[in-house]
């Protein structure tokens, strides 16, 4: 590889900006094209689609155009899981997120239950959550799951997530208890078409009802998210 290219390879993966390095089997030429970024010179128009198409289904591939074959290496950046409220389920989701592949943060101000032997091996944040997501720059491979039940804490950082690209946008509660965290946050100014991208109550109805029960549900219902994310490109 070119140095200039490793430059961008770098850059682009230091900025979680999704790339694919497309690369001629015979000759070793390569193209680098960038989620967002310009067309890639002389790359076959085919071939370019093919690697945008691969770069949604987050999975490499050898493609072949005009009897020329190339190989995709799709290089997007891990998914991220932001857990507001170091609570029971948190305890039971963050390791299966862990093993899902997620980069994942636990945010929660109230240090007594944000202590980090609880969340070994990931990242404990104990600002508030709008201002930790604000910071944490939320993009399309990014999830936000509220499970405080605390209209302080969860309120903002469902504000912050739907405002962002966050492909899962998740929160704890009953049909009864999102209804009032509905018109809540109507009166704060979010439109109800934006409201209904929050899963709630959060996961997959299957009946969960111990911590670990419900921290599946979440998991299964956000892999569901994720892979639909992808096929919809």
């Amino acid at each position: 590889m070119k140095q200039s290219l490793l430059h961008d390879v770098l850059e682009a993966r230091t900025g979680r900006r999704p790339l694919v390095l497309v690369t001629e089997l015979d000759d070793g030429r390569q193209w680098l094209i960038v989620e967002g970024g310009p067309p890639a010179p002389g790359l076959d128009a085919e071939v370019a689609e093919a690697a945008h198409d691969a770069l949604r289904r987050d999975r490499g591939e050898v493609v072949e155009s005009a009897g020329v074959r190339y190989f995709l290496h799709v290089m997007n950046p891990p998914p991220r899981l932001f857990v507001v409220g170091a609570v029971h389920i948190a305890q039971a989701l963050v390791p299966m997120a862990v093993l899902l592949g997620y980069e994942v943060t636990v945010i929660d101000p109230r240090r007594a239950f944000a202590g980090g032997e609880r969340f070994a091996g990931v990242k404990v944040i104990t600002d508030w959550p709008d201002d930790a997501l604000s910071a944490a720059g939320l993009d399309a491979r990014s999830a936000v799951v509220t499970l405080t039940h605390d209209p302080k804490l969860d309120d903002p950082a469902l504000r912050m997530a739907l405002a962002s690209p966050a492909f899962y946008v998740g929160s704890l509660g009953s049909r009864r208890t999102h209804a009032k965290r509905i018109e809540r946050l109507i009166g704060a100014g979010l439109a109800r078409e934006a409201l209904a991208r929050i899963h709630a109550p959060v996961g997959l109805d299957i009946g969960a009802v111990s911590a670990a029960e419900i921290a599946t549900s979440i998991a299964a219902e956000l892999t569901a998210g994720f892979r639909a994310r992808e096929a919809v490109g």
